[in-house]
């Protein structure tokens, strides 16, 4: 026998609608940049809005004279209401699809030093393939990514495994080697390659705990009883070697964004050796959210343009 139920009057009800304008408004910073963005009014979206804070009984913005900022109520739904809206915008997108009308929208977080190298091409041949849909990229740590791509906000991401994401289905990459660099030297004489042991003598420049490069490098030395020597934490690559060329340390970092800085400098590049620190890079999609078929196809091109770009970067570094 099935189960009577009923909706109490006072019950919260959210409508897609609500979650639609609360959404945009929060991610716009303002309900004028909202409003243009879903061509609507204003008041249309304070109502929709304001309707959304009562059936929950929570404040979720609060109004200024520059815009809109989240309380904390605001943010928790925030996380929520993303996802929400990604999912079926990717419904109408598959829908659109069957009526042989393709289009929609295609998101992927890129590594920086992936984005530096694969954006270009994997922009031009998406436009080309699919001229009534449109791409977006979307920088990032592979923390950062992996927590957008939870959130369903992106489609896909490379990312450095882990090994501690069941919720993802990832398709192997690259393996990249790890090295310790350094500031220039005048003599051009190759320098050995340094024991993993002796990496705890370096003063290191290194992202936060949470970055791949971090913990690949911290759980061996872990495991070796190395202790290593973190001078400065420092989340972006480019300040990082800014900061190695100046002498204030060194980092562990692969290849790619050293022989690809932007401002062509010199650094001594050394092997680690006894072991050799490597790291996975993979491409992954959530098993938490619905993947349209343009997503789908969007992986394949992001999977063939990150191995013709960077795997080829990497296999010409590695010989040279």
């Amino acid at each position: 026998m099935l189960a009577a139920y009923s909706i109490q009057p006072d019950d919260p009800r959210m409508d897609f609608k609500q979650l639609e304008a609360f959404h945009h408004v929060a991610e716009c910073g303002s309900f004028t940049r909202a409003a243009a963005a879903l061509d609507t009014t204003q008041p249309a979206l304070s109502r929709l809005v304001r309707q959304l804070e009562t059936e929950l009984s929570q404040v979720l913005l609060l109004r200024n004279g520059r815009g809109v900022t989240l309380t904390d109520a605001g943010q928790v739904l925030l996380k929520h209401a993303s996802g929400i809206v990604q999912q079926l915008a990717r419904a109408r997108q598959d829908m659109d699809e069957l009526r042989g009308q393709p289009g929609g929208h295609f998101t992927v977080g890129l590594l920086p030093t992936v984005a530096r190298l694969a954006a270009t091409p994997l922009v031009q041949d998406f436009q080309q393939r699919f001229p009534k849909a449109t791409i977006a990229i979307v920088e990032g740590l592979s923390t950062h990514l992996g927590e957008w791509l939870s959130l369903g906000r992106i489609d896909a991401a490379t990312l450095y495994d882990r090994g501690d994401a069941p919720h993802f289905d990832t398709q192997p990459l690259l393996q990249q080697e790890l090295f310790l660099v350094g500031p220039p030297v005048a003599s051009h004489v190759e320098l050995p390659p340094v024991p993993f042991a002796q990496l705890g003598d370096y003063r290191l420049i290194t992202p936060g705990r949470m970055h791949g490069v971090r913990q690949t490098i911290e759980a061996l030395a872990l495991e070796r009883g190395v202790t290593l020597s973190i001078a400065l934490e420092v989340d972006s690559v480019g300040a990082i070697l800014d900061l190695v060329h100046r002498g204030i340390g060194h980092t562990v970092q692969p290849l790619n964004p050293v022989l690809s800085d932007r401002a062509q400098r010199s650094f001594t590049i050394r092997r680690i050796v006894s072991p050799t620190p490597m790291m996975q890079m993979v491409l992954a999609t959530s098993r938490r959210h619905y993947a349209s078929q343009l997503a789908r196809q969007g992986v394949s091109l992001v999977q063939k343009h990150v191995l013709e770009c960077v795997g080829t970067g990497i296999a010409r570094a590695n010989n040279s």
